[in-house]
């Protein structure tokens, strides 16, 4: 997706040890504008799947998600990371790494909004090792649903988070490719 690449190749930063920053569009700062223009793709990218809902992973990949449930005209759900009063006792929950943290981090998503038979979308910011996404698949599994695609913005193709889904034979679309990133600047895939 040409408008995603061209802002991550003009505000994105790479800033050593794999990780990218996105904070002005994405991570702290949401450019609703292109948001809305990403939903719009993977909506297109995935009508054929069935999905039922959306899962995403808090708080980055929130604004894809909705913007793809509007235009699937389905429901979102995010794995939070720390369980609020309002929950209830008995949660779906698993540990994932945070690459951006450096530590584990829970995903924690209530019964109520995620059952068994339900086909689930997974869309969230990144997709590098694979290990949120995974994490987003134990909780979905864990309700007795199945997981029917996978869309990510950015792929760190040299971390190797799709091959990490490869047994999955689910579609898997990422809207911008990155090769590399090192001191020179970060490579997209065509």
């Amino acid at each position: 997706m040409e408008v995603l690449k061209q802002r991550i190749l003009r505000d994105g930063r790479y800033l050593g040890n794999g990780i990218l920053k996105v904070d002005n569009f994405i991570n702290h700062q949401v450019d609703p504008e292109m948001m809305d223009a990403c939903g719009v793709e993977f909506a297109r990218l995935f009508a054929d799947v069935g999905a039922t809902r959306i899962l995403t992973a808090e708080i980055s990949g929130i604004a894809p998600a909705v913007m793809t449930g509007k235009y699937l005209k389905l429901p979102v759900v995010y794995a939070r990371k720390s369980k609020p009063v309002t929950m209830p006792d008995t949660v779906y929950l698993t540990v994932a790494p945070s690459h951006t943290k450096g530590r584990m981090v829970e995903l924690i998503v209530s019964p109520e909004y995620l059952s068994r038979g339900e086909r689930v979308l997974i869309i969230d910011d990144f997709l590098a090792s694979g290990a949120t996404i995974l994490g987003l698949i134990r909780l979905a599994q864990a309700a007795g649903s199945e997981v029917v695609g996978v869309g990510t913005l950015i792929e760190k193709a040299f971390e190797g988070g799709r091959e990490s889904l490869a047994h999955l034979h689910i579609p898997v679309h990422s809207l911008a490719l990155i090769t590399r990133m090192d001191e020179t600047g970060i490579y997209l895939a065509d």
